[in-house]
């Protein structure tokens, strides 16, 4: 089965699931519906496998175990499947040129694209907060944003995931 392009950082709800849908639909769509929440083929089947789930906080739990538990090598794959985050449509252009050149410099440091998590932002301080994320990460060493990184995809995945519930 083909993986499914990516949306942006701020992707819209899927038809949303139903838990025992989820429990019970064959696990390669599973993975299909997992891999957009979050692009590590290692956490996709550690959650399709692991099915049951007796409840959504289960799932949810088990989701951040998984998160938790990426090598290097997942967080680059997951990483590969991410975009910048979506900027509100009445954006200035001078704020896309802001944000492409702090990503250009965010990327030449570290090698990948700058992921953040913007749950729970107003959308008209989502550009502030992808600008404010990026200019003091910057200043992480490599390690202190694989940490950092890890997390943001994480909490991303959760994001995702919820909302592939309807949620």
């Amino acid at each position: 089965m083909a993986v499914p392009a990516l949306p942006e950082q701020s992707r819209t709800s899927h038809s949303p699931y139903s838990l025992d849908a989820f429990n019970t639909a064959p696990a390669d769509d599973v993975r299909h519906t997992l891999l957009a929440c979050l692009r590590s083929h290692r956490w996709s089947h550690r959650l399709t496998d692991h099915r049951p789930y007796p409840d959504l906080d289960a799932l949810l739990a088990a989701s951040d175990e998984a998160s938790y538990d990426l090598t290097p090598g997942d967080l680059t794959e997951a990483l590969a499947g991410e975009s910048l985050p979506a900027l509100p449509a009445d954006s200035y252009e001078a704020a896309h040129t802001a944000l492409d050149a702090a990503h250009a410099a965010y990327e030449a440091r570290f090698g990948h694209v700058f992921v953040i998590c913007g749950d729970g932002v107003a959308p008209d301080e989502v550009l502030d907060h992808v600008l404010a994320g990026i200019r003091s990460r910057l200043a992480n060493d490599p390690e202190e944003e694989r940490v950092v990184v890890a997390e943001e995809l994480r909490r991303l995945a959760r994001g995702r995931l919820l909302r592939s519930f309807g949620l």
